[in-house]
């Protein structure tokens, strides 16, 4: 394990015990698979990466219940539109947290996360306001073609 992720790993248990929770083995195994990934997985590539790099099986039930977890700590987010989850980008990050944007490349499959200023959340809001619509939940999914992929397909042509 790297010393970064050695440290995004320390972080995280740090605030799971503040917020009274913990941050099992199991858990914790299944963020390190998703902070040496570099593309977001869905939980069965979870399960077999778990399998592959702990020479454990775990059922896909119970990788569904850790991915919740981590969802509900904010150390991982789940891109609704692939159903597959990520690592927070912001995890060692002591600041306020924007409502994430995920800027989704459907060419290679790589994620960036941004945040979204709170002024523009708020016009979001104030725009929907009247209509009777509830949100669930604040996240942006958007797709296109990352800088790289464009850069490859320039080169190609």
């Amino acid at each position: 394990m790297s010393a970064d992720i050695a440290q995004i790993i320390k972080k995280s248990q740090e605030a799971c015990a503040l917020a009274g929770v913990k941050l099992t083995n199991k858990r914790k195994n299944v963020l390190i698979i998703l902070l040496e990934s570099t593309t977001p997985l869905s939980a069965y590539e979870i399960a077999e990466k778990y399998r592959y790099h702990f020479n454990e099986t775990l059922p896909i039930m119970s990788v569904y219940r850790m991915l919740d977890f981590l969802v509900h700590e904010r150390l991982v987010h789940k891109l609704e539109t692939a159903s597959q989850y990520m690592c927070c980008a912001h995890i060692t990050c002591e600041h306020q947290h924007e409502t994430p944007q995920f800027l989704i490349c459907d060419q290679c499959g790589n994620v960036k996360e941004i945040g979204i200023k709170k002024h523009i959340i708020n016009e979001l809001a104030l725009s929907i306001q009247n209509t009777g619509f509830k949100l669930a939940h604040q996240q942006l999914e958007l797709h296109g073609i990352c800088e790289n992929c464009q850069k490859l397909s320039v080169h190609v042509s």
